[in-house]
């Protein structure tokens, strides 16, 4: 018998679904134990006192004051559950690409002010630190005995390290480093929980000794009293205000006035001062930008996870809604019936699925090449850096076009924040700048391209990722087949292409004179461009990949349908890319067609499964926060709810009308 509270219209489409639910769900969490753990952690928290956000005034209604505190408040009381559960489980895994913490935002609509605490303060504290450093200081920052945040960012400069003004003196005769904010443009700007959590930083500044700059080096620094909380002298700290998104991230601006700090308290695994005041090297300069690789490789996997919030939104809100009427004296048919719908929303189902399948990849890879890096081998450094970067970069953008396009497609009541849609548009459209803005990170992706493809014109393939280099290095066009693994090598086609072009303008660009440096400049747009092909490839091949393997491991049915998936995302960008596939391949007017076609077959098959495909997000309702993508179904007494809450509609009559509206409207009689 159908529940009564479910929306008919939902019933309906599940009943239609061709295949396990539970099943696809068991693989997005990597196994059945992993959604039991998943569901555990989640009934946990939820049902935890004082966590519950049910019957509470919602977020949107409080001042910017307010909605910190309310924060603050819950990211405590979460904190003591997630200790205690890490505990009983001797569980380490909050580092590693898993939904099981996801929990946090049906606790917090936005962002946790602790965000940066475990995202980037503990995880530099255990990749940067000495022996002896690490047993002082990480369990105390696990234990949240110190809270802290990573600044590394500034007023005046972000992504170019080099150009960072914050400086950090040593003075041989008290062994101790004076940290210096000498210019407005060197205040630390931006750090999530900076403003009025953390009371203590990584603060990464420039290194001088013995009148030397040795480059930016990190550093472990109270900035706050751990008793009354107040700033300690020499420490100017607050809040930078309102942003698009993030309104409850406390992110905030930093300035030192000739503050000093020991010399123990630079991170010195790798590099080190003594205490005469001598500089000892780092094996190799890129370890200290570890922080940010770890952040850049878990962006993919946490963008995926906002798109499948955005589409079970999405999906669910045009299976109920109904809309005009092409054929008179018919019902309105589901919005979900229009092909135009579903083009606008089975890509993003399918791109949360590639990011995720990729991100765990890059995971892996991170994860060997940390290995090796532990072992003295750095070999495979640059490529993770190429990679962390343009993957990082690409998957943001896109998944914020994935994002927006859903809210568009859910018509105004997108735009209502009850969607949730609003916020989760900020917290993703976050992503494209922070940790490496997005042309920043293609250019230094490209700088590795430009490498590889100087090794291609030797015969040399410098690592797994770039081998096609030497692939394509004579073929300008490559044969075109219409099949995913075709599609895969059109895009292969397509960087090589852009990376020989791109490398051929530097070279033309230098021979007519130019410095190096005002080549690349001139050469720039080129470079970002092979480096987002590159990017599409590696998406493409990887992806299609591990989904054909995680098929080969399911059953039929739920197998057909992530091949469906997989082979939406190829042709979605072999259409989009089809100018670039008419130069870099043989492909015709007729192949477009067929792609084209296919296509559309594509989007009529995933059709039965699209609220299937969703509901195996299993994300529950708490955790979506949104009128429109309730389990249920019932958008419009949601809405209607929702609307009851504004504080506006406390009283019929509200005291502006009698001090303003009523004036004015007497003044017109007169």
């Amino acid at each position: 018998m159908a529940d009564p509270k479910v929306c008919e219209d939902l019933i309906k489409e599940r009943k239609k679904c061709t295949f396990d639910v539970t099943e696809l769900t068991n693989l997005i969490d990597g196994g059945a134990q992993g959604t039991e753990e998943r569901h555990y952690v989640e009934n946990l928290v939820l049902s935890t006192e004082g966590l519950s956000t049910k019957n509470e005034v919602p977020e949107e209604y409080l001042s910017h004051k307010e909605r910190y505190e309310y924060a603050i408040k819950k990211a405590c009381i979460l904190y003591e559950v997630l200790k205690e559960y890490a505990a009983k489980h001797n569980t380490m895994d909050a580092f590693k690409p898993t939904n099981k913490y996801r929990v946090t935002f049906g606790v917090v609509k936005d962002i946790s002010p602790f965000m940066l605490h475990m995202g980037m303060f503990v995880p530099t504290i255990l990749n940067q630190s000495d022996p002896e450093q690490m047993a002082e200081w990480l369990p105390q920052a696990m234990s949240m005995g110190i809270l802290g945040t990573y600044a590394q960012t500034e007023l005046g400069h972000g992504t170019f390290l080099r150009g960072l003004e914050t400086t950090a003196t040593y003075d041989p005769a008290t062994e101790e480093f004076v940290l210096h904010t000498p210019t407005l443009t060197a205040y630390k700007w931006w750090p999530g929980g900076l403003a009025h959590t953390a009371n203590h930083c990584i603060v990464v500044a420039q290194l001088y000794s013995k009148g030397e700059c040795y480059g930016v080096h990190p550093f472990f620094v109270q900035i706050r009293d751990t008793d009354t909380h107040m700033p300690l002298p020499g420490v100017k700290v607050g809040e930078i205000g309102p942003k698009m998104g993030f309104q409850t991230a406390n992110n905030g601006f930093l300035g030192f006035d000739h503050f000093r700090i020991p010399r123990r308290s630079m991170l010195m695994k790798n590099a080190q001062v003594l205490k005469d005041g001598t500089y000892v090297k780092s094996k190799n300069d890129k370890l200290t930008y570890g922080t940010m690789v770890f952040v850049r490789v878990l962006i993919v996997t946490d963008v995926a996870y906002e798109l499948s919030r955005a589409a079970t939104i999405a999906v669910r809100y045009s299976a109920v809604r109904h809309q005009s009427q092409p054929k008179p004296g018919e019902p309105e048919p589901q919005i979900l019936d229009y092909v135009t719908q579903q083009h606008k929303l089975f890509i993003g189902v399918a791109t949360s699925h590639v990011f995720r399948v990729t991100g765990y990849w890059l995971w892996d890879s991170y994860s060997k090449v940390i290995a090796d890096v532990g072992k003295g081998n750095m070999d495979q450094l640059p490529e993770l850096h190429a990679l962390a970067c343009c993957l990082k970069a690409v998957c943001s953008r896109d998944a914020t076009a994935r994002v927006e396009e859903f809210r568009l497609a859910c018509g105004g009541h997108g735009f209502m924040a009850s969607s949730n849609l609003p916020i989760i548009n900020g917290i993703v459209a976050a992503t494209i700048t922070y940790e490496g803005e997005y042309t920043v990170l293609m250019l230094q992706t490209a700088r590795f391209l430009v490498k590889a493809w100087k090794q291609a014109t030797l015969g040399n393939a410098m690592t797994p990722t770039v081998s096609y280099l030497l692939r394509f290095f004579n073929n300008d066009r490559v044969h075109w087949e219409t099949s995913p693994e075709g599609i895969v090598s059109g895009f292969l086609a397509i960087a090589a292409g852009k990376t020989k072009a791109a490398c051929e303008s530097l070279q033309e660009y230098e021979k007519s004179g130019m410095d190096y440096e005002d080549a690349w400049n001139s050469a720039s747009v080129q470079l970002v461009n092979a480096s987002e092909a590159h990017c599409r490839a590696i998406l493409c091949e990887v992806s299609w990949r591990e989904l054909s393997r995680l098929a080969a491991q399911s059953s039929p049915s739920l197998g057909k349908v992530l091949l469906q998936m997989g082979e939406l995302y190829l042709i979605y960008w072999a259409l989009e890319k089809r100018g670039d596939l008419l130069l870099y391949s043989t492909i015709t007017r007729a192949d477009i067609a067929k792609l084209q076609a296919r296509y559309e077959v594509l989007l009529g098959l995933l059709r039965p499964n699209a609220v299937g495909l969703v509901d195996a997000f299993d994300i529950k309702d708490e955790i979506l926060n949104s009128t429109l993508g309730a389990y249920d179904g019932r958008v419009y007494e949601r809405l209607m709810e929702e609307a009851l809450k504004s504080p506006l509609n406390a009283e019929p009559v509200n005291q502006s009308f009698h001090k303003y509206l009523k004036p004015l409207m007497m003044k017109a009689k007169l």
